[in-house]
């Protein structure tokens, strides 16, 4: 079971490294030696030992780490869910109340090392060089002080990561109100509902998500089961159209033609 709470120590002698990431959980990288880049949705961001890096849980990333001349890289890795970031924001609601708007943020934030910054890190350092793990209520304190300085000295840094990780839970929601009805004769409203969202702000954010809009995704993926279905040979189109969502035979055959350009009839005869 993955830890809500986590510290780490990386260590590398290679010359260059590069990754492809996708983020269970919130990252604070500190680098301690070397250079890290990451790259996200044609945009990029470096950083040198000067600095450090938020990263935000959901996001696919790409990742390169240098290695100094004639050194290594290394870096402590600071990991944390939004499970544990809600319950902060639940405990501290007035401290970082920002009029930052709402909007798609870019799912990195960099900040610059300063002396509080400096020692916070190289305590860190202290408490995992005797290479024992350090106990959850160390980590949850030293989370805890982390966060409570960036919200007074970054509080609209901090109002990002927020907004980043309600909009991943969020988009979680949507996957699973939508994969949980996929087969029932449900309407687009109804999932909008069962999101507690407007059906506008459903369609976006589905769109968002998916790429395409609700009505047309839900068709597709009916259809593709059908498919799966009728070419078993065990069914006809009169056998699965009722438990795909579908009222009637006729409506359910127009919408497969309109998927895979035939009837299901001719689709089996294939």
């Amino acid at each position: 079971m993955e830890e809500q709470i986590s510290i780490l120590y990386y260590n590398s002698g290679v010359p260059s490294i590069k990754n492809r990431i996708k983020l269970q959980q919130n990252l604070f990288s500190f680098l301690l030696e070397g250079e890290k880049t990451v790259h996200y949705a044609g945009t990029h961001v470096k950083i040198t030992p000067a600095q450090f890096l938020l990263l935000s849980a959901g996001n696919c990333l790409m990742s390169e780490k240098i290695a100094a001349p004639g050194g290594c890289y290394r870096s402590i890795l600071f990991f944390f869910d939004n499970k544990v970031l809600a319950d902060f924001f639940t405990r501290h609601p007035m401290t970082f109340q920002t009029k930052t708007t709402r909007s798609r943020e870019v799912p990195f934030l960099l900040f610059e090392k300063n002396p509080f910054l400096i020692s916070f890190t190289q305590s860190l350092g202290h408490m995992l060089a005797p290479g024992k793990p350090i106990s959850p209520a160390m980590r949850n304190v030293k989370l805890e002080e982390l966060l409570l300085y960036l919200g007074e000295h970054y509080p609209g840094h901090l109002q990002q990561l927020r907004n980043i990780s309600e909009e991943a839970d969020e988009d979680l929601l949507i996957r699973q109100t939508i994969t949980g009805n996929m087969d029932n004769q449900i309407t687009v409203e109804e999932l909008a509902f069962l999101c507690n969202t407007s059906l506008s702000t459903f369609k976006r954010r589905f769109a968002r998500i998916y790429g395409t809009s609700p009505n047309k995704w839900l068709v597709e993926r009916k259809m593709q089961k059908a498919a799966g279905l009728l070419k078993q040979g065990e069914y006809k189109a009169s056998d699965i159209y009722y438990d795909l969502g579908y009222e009637n035979l006729s409506s359910f055959i127009q919408s497969f033609k309109q998927v895979h350009g035939v009837t299901p009839k001719k689709y089996q005869q294939k």
